[in-house]
């Protein structure tokens, strides 16, 4: 179909973790001639890179220059991957285009494809995974992918019709050009990832991008409560709609009474009671009236969004409620991977908390955080590489119930020592993962391991 586009180019992929594996072999499939790259050693990658040298695609570990030289066409970067590296520089030089996996995605898509995109700092994957659920319960063949699910070009590539919610982040947003989703969601703007985009005015740049491409007709919906979403609503060339947790609003969706309404054009549809609503967390609020929001200017039935939103629970890693043992709840919430996501998990509980925290800085500030957990948290535990900040941070207030831990085991096993019936033991790291582990979710997985195990009698 269009993929001639791609036929007989040679394409540069950078990076080859889980979607830069995914773009190398949908570009091979279309006849482009691939090389992959990525900093590490062959060893430390993913084991299904062998499947690109059965492909007879190379795959280097450092750009010689041989290959730079050789007049490329294309390059795709991964996600991850910073774009301070000196090939982009020398990409910039050459005039070269450089893409992400997610905008390659987009030009693989059929037109009978629609696209749904939900960004923000906060609550992505919640409302991607929702949206996607509400949808499903209306009958529309649905799918999800991007940052959540199957990295994005293995979906489209195949998919001839449907509708797919697309969760993306700000470092998948700085690659694109061409991508255009009949509606997004914008949750929150924090000032997370400053490692990597240096400015909050980037950061904000980034995110932007995700409605450059929409149209009048579009709809582009966006939290009222957010000081920076309000400003950059303005620049948005689609149809704006607003949610609010907070207030009623003249135009948008918001809660009223107990009920979620849509107030349009003076006439206020009522959506579903809000006591529908199974996730916990006043945090989650924003979540479901986006996705109430997106799904409804889809086309979704208010009856059918009620349902969803009675039988939704959540999704892994995120305020994931893993075994109660006794009389104490062990909470997974690995995906907390800033301080703000991890205040907003320690504000959904009255029980004391015990708190498991700790992991990569991405470059945040402890200080609001060490303030909540002073109110929140009966015992702190902390590990990884920014215990120290963490416990500098916390030493500021006046609490001083703070555990140094090597690791996850030492950690649950402590948790489980102090906690008394009552109490919530709560992985909420506030970091990221990468300083032991691959990623949140084999950190979340070894809690719940280590949690369950609790239950079990012990061998010794």
């Amino acid at each position: 179909m269009y993929h001639h586009m791609f036929a007989g180019q040679k394409v540069l992929v950078v990076g080859l973790a889980r979607s830069g594996l995914a773009a190398a072999q949908s570009l091979y499939k279309l006849g482009a001639r691939v090389i992959g790259y990525d900093q590490k050693r062959i060893e430390e990658l993913d084991p299904a890179v062998k499947e690109l040298e059965q492909l007879n695609i190379p795959v280097v570990n450092q750009l010689e220059p041989d290959i730079i030289n050789e007049s490329l066409d294309l390059i795709v970067v991964s996600p991850g991957v910073p774009l301070s590296l000196p090939v982009f520089d020398w990409a910039r030089q050459q005039g070269l285009p450089v893409i992400g996996e997610l905008e390659l995605a987009y030009r693989l898509k059929k037109p009978q494809v629609d696209l749904l995109a939900v960004t923000g700092t906060n609550g992505k994957t919640t409302t991607t995974a929702l949206l996607r659920y509400i949808l499903e319960k209306n009958g529309y063949a649905a799918y999800y992918g991007g940052n959540i699910g199957l990295p994005l070009t293995s979906l489209l590539e195949k998919l001839t019709e449907g509708v797919v919610v697309v969760e993306v982040s700000s470092f998948q947003l700085e690659t694109v050009d061409q991508f255009h989703p009949g509606i997004c969601g914008l949750l929150n703007i924090t000032p997370d990832h400053l490692d990597r985009h240096k400015t909050m005015q980037a950061y904000v740049e980034a995110k932007s991008r995700i409605f450059k491409q929409q149209q009048p007709g579009d709809y582009a919906v966006f939290n009222f409560d957010d000081d920076y979403l309000r400003q950059l609503a303005e620049k948005c060339p689609a149809d704006v709609v607003f949610f609010s947790t907070q207030q009623s609003l003249p135009e948008g969706f918001f809660i009223d009474g107990n009920i979620i309404v849509y107030r349009h054009k003076g006439v206020d549809i009522q959506i579903c009671p809000a006591g529908d609503i199974r996730l916990r967390g006043q945090h989650n609020l924003e979540n479901v009236l986006c996705a109430v929001a997106m799904s409804y200017l889809y086309g979704a039935r208010p009856a059918m969004i009620s349902d969803a939103l009675k039988t939704f629970t959540g999704v892994r890693h995120r305020m994931e409620e893993v075994i109660y043992h006794q009389g104490v709840l062990y909470v997974n919430d690995s995906k907390a991977t800033n301080p703000e996501s991890a205040i907003k998990a320690l504000q959904s509980f009255d029980q004391p908390i015990i708190l498991i925290a700790g992991g990569r800085n991405k470059g945040s500030d402890f200080a609001e955080f060490a303030r909540v957990i002073a109110e929140k948290v009966r015992e702190l535990i902390i590990l990884g590489e920014a215990r120290s900040e963490i416990k500098d941070a916390v030493m500021k207030t006046s609490f001083r119930n703070i555990h140094e831990v090597n690791d996850l085991t030492e950690a649950v096993r402590l948790a489980s020592q102090l906690a008394v019936a009552g109490d919530v033991v709560l992985l909420s790291p506030a970091c990221a993962s990468w300083d032991q582990f691959p990623s949140y979710e084999n950190r979340g997985d070894l809690f719940c391991e280590l949690a369950r195990s609790l239950s079990q009698p012990s061998l010794d």
